[in-house]
């Protein structure tokens, strides 16, 4: 009988570290924001199109993966984001403040003189961004930092 009870003590051990590792691989799930509906490329996140979903910690790539809310809403998709699956850091940007092919007003400035131009915007960006625009009048293409009004501010030396 003491080999029988050897038996179920050991099955009874298995079975316990068994369950202590699926309820330890539960705890390490990892809740992502993801896409509650399809999310065009160019639209912006808005709070209802987001919800959450438990991934496994040992997902390939988690890390590359946005891990908050708050970073996507009112953000732009750079692509289309999929219902229920986690989002790529690099899939999301900041909202274009200038769209490429629009029409901008050009600012130079050096030693307090301030020259002003309209160019066609070569490339989208953000405020901050240093983008090309082809100037209308002269076809020459400069380079200039974006500003939060949607003007084009070159730099002197550009």
């Amino acid at each position: 009988m003491s080999n029988r009870l050897g038996l179920i003590m050991r099955g009874l051990a298995a079975a316990l570290l068994v369950l202590a590792s699926a309820s330890l691989a539960a705890a390490e799930d990892r809740r992502l924001p993801v896409p509650a509906v399809s999310i065009r490329a160019g639209e912006l996140i808005r709070e209802d199109m987001i919800t959450e979903r438990a991934f496994a910690a040992n997902l390939l790539g988690v890390a590359m993966f946005i891990e908050g809310r708050q970073v996507l809403v009112g953000r732009m998709a750079r692509r289309t984001l999929l219902p229920g699956q986690p989002i790529p850091t690099n899939a999301v940007e900041d909202p274009w403040t200038v769209a490429r092919g629009a029409m901008v007003k050009v600012v130079v400035e050096d030693s307090g003189l301030s020259i002003v131009t309209y160019g066609s915007a070569l490339q989208s960006g953000a405020a901050g961004a240093l983008i090309p625009v082809r100037n209308t009048d002269t076809g020459v293409v400069i380079r200039g930092i974006v500003q939060p009004d949607g003007t084009v501010k070159v730099m002197d030396g550009s």
